[in-house]
């Protein structure tokens, strides 16, 4: 039966209601690039067998990332996942009810969300950290909504160095509450000159370490810097692992931290879904958006878990809500929390070396391929090379040749006028003959 509940009649009152001529009208925020004018192409109708056909000829132009030699990152990264992830995340005392809204009953579903909430604050060096968000960027997003709340200022700085997706992120949601966003250009290695952006009216300034090109910078003299004009800083990491090498976001004085756990316990998953971690000062508390869970004891003595901190609009009134995020990515931050206890900090730091370590064994690589200049000068497993000509149809004929050799700028940024840039990620997924294959065809591709 199809599924039509409403008719024209009933659609034309609706829009009546609202004052609206068409529907349309509701779209009109959306970028007209951005909609389609017409039906899209595909067939109008198809029985379930030749639906099933026609995906799974679909699904089979995919490459995944374990097919061969792969150094792409830009924001997600692959890692190793153990088995043992998978298969406990699957016990029913963990995997419980979807959102619960007496959330008590689900003691396993707390109790795993009190430990991930524990592991991210220990992680990232601050004191308090909410129950997942949906993954990093829309995280970052909220962080500065936040800040605007704290600081009762209407800007953010975004720095050179901030993920491209991520400061559109966070401009498509300031753009809804009226926000003033001031994006830099892109730059490799320019943290810094956002020190000189920084006004009495600056409500944040976000900033992404190791950022996207790879550079690692301590951002300590960043917050000395918000902190003096009353601002706050938000550190962005878009790849977890650097938690066990690098100094904490907290450490170099972050007030807020947004990080991408994809990392740990989740898959590249053909880009989602991921995990957002969120990290904040215990005076900011109640301005985090999205849910917090605490430990306490039951009537009778026992340790529980409580919902401690609700904020989000669907638990209280909409106008009131701190974040109107509906829900969290609670299977991923179960994987990111199961994958994190099996590591311990020992596990943590050794495979952050290892990963640390290929992309060394990647940078001196590619320093000795003719015409390939290495361009980040501090990195933890990620690395900007520039190369003669287009990043983007190297990767093209590299791909032919069953090699994923990373990922261009321009992709990005088409307008960062950086179309000879290109980035690549190595972890301790990447084996030395991968790096040496990679090295062989670019030499050989560069030199025709």
């Amino acid at each position: 039966m199809r599924y039509l509940p409403l008719t024209p009649a009933d659609r034309a009152d609706m829009l009546g209601v609202i004052s609206s001529g068409s529907i349309d009208d509701l779209f009109t925020d959306v970028p007209a690039s951005a909609r389609l004018s017409g039906l899209i192409d595909l067939p109008l109708a198809q029985g379930e067998l030749e639906v099933e056909r026609e995906l799974s000829a679909l699904a089979a132009l995919n490459r995944s990332a374990g097919a061969g030699p792969f150094f792409c990152g830009a924001g997600a990264y692959r890692h190793h996942v153990p088995a043992s992830v998978d298969h406990l995340i699957q016990r029913s005392e963990f995997l419980t009810s979807y959102t619960p809204y007496q959330p008590e009953i689900a003691q396993g579903t707390l109790q795993v969300l009190f430990e991930f909430q524990t592991q991210v604050a220990a992680l990232t060096g601050m004191e308090v950290a909410n129950a997942s968000m949906y993954d990093g960027s829309t995280s970052a997003a909220e962080g500065v909504m936040m800040a605007a709340r704290v600081t009762r200022r209407n800007k953010a700085v975004l720095s050179p160095g901030l993920h491209p997706h991520y400061s559109e992120t966070i401009q498509t949601l300031a753009h809804a509450v009226g926000m003033d966003i001031e994006r830099m250009p892109l730059s490799i290695d320019a943290e810094a000159d956002v020190i000189s952006h920084i006004g009495p009216d600056v409500a944040c300034v976000v900033v992404q370490t190791p950022n996207v090109f790879g550079t690692a910078t301590d951002v300590s003299k960043i917050a000395e810097a918000a902190h003096a004009a009353g601002a706050l800083l938000i550190v962005v990491t878009t790849e977890a692992i650097t938690f066990g090498l690098l100094k904490s976001p907290g450490e170099m004085g972050a007030d807020i931290v947004a990080a991408e756990g994809q990392s740990i316990g989740n898959g590249l998953n053909f880009g989602g879904p991921y995990v957002g971690l969120f990290a904040t000062r215990e005076k900011y508390l109640r301005q985090a958006p999205g849910r917090l869970c605490g430990e306490t004891v039951d009537a009778d003595g026992r340790r529980g878990f409580v919902l401690t901190l609700s904020t989000r609009e669907q638990h209280i009134r909409r106008d009131k809500a701190t974040s109107n995020i509906c829900t969290n990515s609670g299977l991923c931050a179960l994987a990111f929390s199961i994958h994190m206890s099996l590591l311990g900090e020992v596990g943590l730091r050794k495979l952050a070396r290892l990963n640390h370590a290929a992309a060394r064994k990647l940078a001196t690589a590619m320093a000795a391929v003719p015409g390939v200049r290495v361009l980040t000068p501090r990195f933890f497993n990620e690395i900007a090379v520039r190369v003669p000509g287009s990043a983007a149809s190297l990767v093209q004929t590299l791909s032919d040749d069953g090699i994923l050799a990373g990922v261009p700028i321009s992709r990005l940024d088409p307008k960062a006028g950086m179309d000879d840039v290109l980035l690549l990620a190595a972890t301790e997924t990447t084996r030395d003959v991968d790096i040496d294959i990679l090295a062989r065809a670019m030499t050989k591709v560069l030199n025709q």
